[in-house]
């Protein structure tokens, strides 16, 4: 499925990705899952994340964390409070910065609280982005709060394609372990 652009398509997509991430979790070994990850060997992994996240928790919290942001975001602009979507100081150049300050934040957090976390956050991402029409969602300047981009982009952008992105950094991890 190509990126979603409806709303039946973006709860959809996010429902689909979510399962399949979770079915890839529950098929984890102990091996794979107290392995720290290391992916400093493989030349092409260069991007700041690689090196960011150890474990299964890094992950989901990362997920959690990504969540907050648009239920926060999007709970407070229609409230009629003025916020952007990423937290001051933070904007899209330095964001990588605001993603080690959430890595650091929770590196005392449990792997079975950021299980529970995530899976809340997104329960509760699914239930607003219901709350929205197909047009609220996929039509530019709905919301002036959004800028030049969709409301639904920012949905999909932090679920279906976040859990792209740890199913690829999860199976990275394992494919490490069978080789290692």
């Amino acid at each position: 499925m190509g990126r979603a652009t409806s709303k039946t398509d973006l709860i959809t997509s996010a429902q689909t990705n979510y399962k399949k991430l979770n079915e890839l979790i529950a098929s984890m070994s102990e091996k794979e899952l107290s392995t720290p990850f290391d992916f400093s060997t493989d030349e092409k992994k260069k991007e700041a994340h690689w090196k960011r996240d150890k474990n299964l928790r890094d992950i989901l919290i990362h997920l959690y964390e990504w969540h907050q942001l648009v239920l926060n975001w999007v709970s407070s602009n229609m409230k009629g409070e003025e916020r952007p979507f990423l937290p001051l100081p933070y904007n899209w150049k330095t964001y990588g910065d605001m993603n080690v300050e959430f890595w650091k934040k929770h590196q005392n957090t449990s792997l079975e609280d950021a299980e529970k976390m995530s899976g809340k956050s997104h329960e509760d991402i699914i239930k607003l982005a219901e709350t929205f029409s197909d047009k609220e969602l996929f039509t530019r300047d709905v919301f002036p709060w959004v800028g030049g981009s969709t409301l639904g982009s920012y949905f999909v952008s932090t679920t279906a394609s976040h859990y792209d992105w740890a199913m690829k950094k999860l199976k990275a991890h394992q494919k490490n372990c069978k080789n290692g």
